[in-house]
Order: structure tokens, then sequence, then C-alpha cells
């Protein structure tokens, strides 16, 4: 492809003084482009076939310089596009003569994440996968537009600096936690990481930017919390049934998304004659097995028959996330719990109080839980104060009956 230039004189844009400005065209592949260079003159001034100012012209020396200088950074920029050996067209030199940054922004490339994610709904992404992302591209785009008063930013300037604002933005405007933050910077790291697999940079800014995720204090409800709730005669038949979807989840460890689709062909007898919860999990797509308590089996009988949960084709009548977990509150209130109960806590009751403190394996519990690793199970492995007390106790006997044995022993010896 070769590219051709030429100086026109534009006659349509005349001043009053009767001047026009000097404009270059350049065609490549049969496209072309015009471009202002900044010099006027009176059309008589200009001689078309050697493509230069008069000589009689004062200053004209200066003026064929400055075109010979616009042709030959035309000329460079399309030798080095050449150069780089990737497709190009007359825009891509229009954009850098005029210092246009072809890298795409961020944003648009954080969009192109979203759309993926959005596409691939059900196929490896959950829904609520693609809501906190769209929080944390929102709160990047209030980042841009607010601290550096662009619509967006070229990828590649995405640096150390940049990042380290975009943290003490965040945390400074939305008084956030650091594992938020963290989770902002994660979304972020994999957009950038995307660019990486689209070639637009070479290297992950987030190699220098290290960001801590500090050990999480997860709530949960003691035995005795527990059973209180349970129990509680409860007259209000929402808060009623919220308490039961409630424990229901204490005793299975499932979460709000796996509730909300439990049907009946979830539910199995298996080879040891109980009945289990068989259900992919929404959030890991992991298969978990998990053998039903009584109390589990009491409630989903109590809506066996239940218009709400039949309609639906489930087994219990879940409303929204947002509504179970303004109507925890009230019960928090009326069952004399200062805790902030949300359906999460109930998969973290079910790992600490429910199966660890009653000395179940953290191996069979991080099965039930669906997770992938123990080292995520060990998030919830809390050691109770009366389970320590328990242990040692059992240890003070352990040592005594030692101590007993040894003393008999020695005296059986002595006779």
């Amino acid at each position: 492809m070769r590219l051709i230039s030429c100086y026109v004189i534009k006659k349509t844009k005349a001043k009053k003084d009767g001047s026009c400005p000097i404009y270059i065209r350049v065609t490549l592949n049969q496209k072309r482009m015009e471009l202002s260079t900044g010099i006027f003159i009176s059309p008589n001034e200009w001689n078309e076939v050697a493509q230069k100012i008069n000589p009689d012209v004062e200053g004209f020396q200066v003026y064929n310089n400055r075109l010979t200088k616009v042709t030959t950074d035309i000329f460079d920029i399309y030798n080095q596009l050449v150069s780089i050996g990737k497709p190009f067209d007359i825009g891509s030199i229009k954009r850098r003569y005029l210092g246009v940054n072809e890298t795409p922004g961020i944003l648009t490339i954080f969009d192109y994440y979203l759309n993926t994610i959005e596409t691939n709904l059900g196929k490896g992404y959950a829904y609520q996968t693609l809501k906190h992302y769209r929080v944390s591209r929102t709160k990047l785009g209030e980042f841009i537009n607010n601290q550096l008063s662009r619509k967006d930013c070229p990828v590649n300037e995405v640096n150390y600096d940049f990042l380290n604002r975009f943290d003490m933005y965040i945390k400074a405007e939305y008084g956030i936690h650091q594992n938020t933050a963290w989770n902002y910077h994660k979304h972020l790291r994999r957009v950038l990481n995307l660019a990486i697999s689209l070639e637009h940079i070479k290297k992950n800014p987030y190699s220098k930017f290290k960001v801590k995720l500090e050990e999480a204090h997860r709530d949960f409800l003691t035995k005795d919390e527990l059973f209180r709730l349970e129990t509680k005669q409860i007259e209000l038949e929402r808060l009623a049934t919220v308490r039961d979807v409630f424990v229901f989840a204490c005793y299975t460890a499932l979460a709000y998304s796996d509730i909300a689709k439990l049907n009946k062909s979830h539910l199995q007898q298996r080879n040891d004659g109980n009945l289990w919860i068989v259900i992919n999990r929404t959030k890991t797509k992991s298969k978990c097995h998990i053998p039903l308590f009584s109390n589990a089996i009491n409630i989903l009988s109590k809506y066996a028959d239940y218009p709400e949960a039949l309609l639906k084709g489930r087994v219990l009548p879940v409303a929204s996330n947002q509504r179970l977990n303004s109507y925890l509150k009230e019960l928090a209130n009326i069952c004399s719990i200062k805790k902030n109960l949300t359906m999460h806590m109930a998969r973290h009751t079910f790992a600490t109080t429910v199966t660890l403190s009653n000395g179940v394996p953290i191996e069979t519990v991080s099965k039930i839980l669906g997770h992938r690793s123990l080292n995520v199970t060990q998030i919830y492995a809390r050691v109770l104060e009366t389970k320590i007390s328990e242990d040692m106790n059992n240890l003070r006997q352990k040592l005594r009956l030692y101590a007993f044995n040894i003393r008999a022993s020695i005296a059986t010896t002595i006779i």
C-alpha cells in the first residue's frame, strides 16, 4: 500500500481578508484525509506545481519548511506503522499525527469483560458475579471522572500511581473495609489481565502494587442463640417463614441462591436410607451431597403443601435475599440476638456451631460446603472456647488416668 500526499488551498474556508488555509491531503488505499497546516496565504501566492509558497511572500522560507516538516512527520508515522506489522488505515495515521491515543481505555475493556460475563450467565458465571463486577466498574468510573477529570483512561496509563490513588479514593469516599477494597482490586486485576491477553499492555501493574487481604472475622450463632431462634414462638407468618428458611440454611449450609432454587429433584434417598440434598452450587458449580438432619426434614415437611412454594415449584417459600435479610434483623430483636443476622451467617453457623464444634472433621465440612479447597473452609473453622474447654477436660482426664495407672503399677511392683 502506497501513501500519497499533496497540499491544497481551501478557498471555501477563506478569511475576510481573502487568505485561505493550506491543507495537506493524504491518500492511502483509496481512502483520504485532510489536515490543516495552520498556514494562511492568498491563492495567488501559492505555486500549485511546486507545492510551495512563492518566494516573493514575506517569510516564505519559514512557511515552506513548516510544510516540509508536516509531510516528513506524516511519512514517518506511516513507516512506523508499517514496521510494526499490524493492520492500520488512514485513520490510524491521522490519530497518531494528532496525538490521539489509540490504546483503548480501561473502562472500555472493563465493559468488554462485563459483556463476556453477561453472555455466559449460567455457563460458568452467576448473576451475583455480574452484579459485583458492575459495582466495581461504577466505582472505577467515578474515580476516573472525579479524580482524573476524564471519561476514561488509556489502559497503558494504568500504573502504580493510578492503582494507589484508586485505593485511597474508594476507602476515603465510601469508608469501605480493606477486604471490600481488595475485591474491587481483584476485579480490576482480572480486567488488566484481559488487556494483556488482548495485547494492549505487556505487564499487569498489580505485579508491583500489592493489596493485602485481612483475616476475616465471620460471625455465627452460638448453640444457645440457634436454639433460641429455632424454638421461639412467632405469631407473624412472614417472620416465622423467614425463621424457618434461615434455620434450614443453618442445618444444610446452603447459600441463599441454592435454597431459592431448591426443588424436589434435589431431594434424594441415598444408600444409607437417609434423605440427602444433591445440588450443584450456584456460585462454584461444584456438586454438594448434604445429608439432612431431622431439623431440616421437619421444616421441609411443614411447607410440603405450602401454596407459594408449590406455585414456584420450590420446596420452601423463599423471598428475595434483600427482604430476607431485612426480616432477619426483626427476628434478631425478637429473639434478643445482638448480631447482624444475614442469610450468609447461616453457612458460618453450620460450619462452626453445628459441625466443627461437635467434632466433625474439617474435610467432611469442606465437602458439604462445596469448597474446592480446604483453605477456603478454614475461614469458617472457628474453634470455640467451649470446644477448647471440652478438649482440655478430656485431656486432663486422660492424664489423671495415666498417672493413676502409673502409681498402681509402681504399687504392684513393690508388693
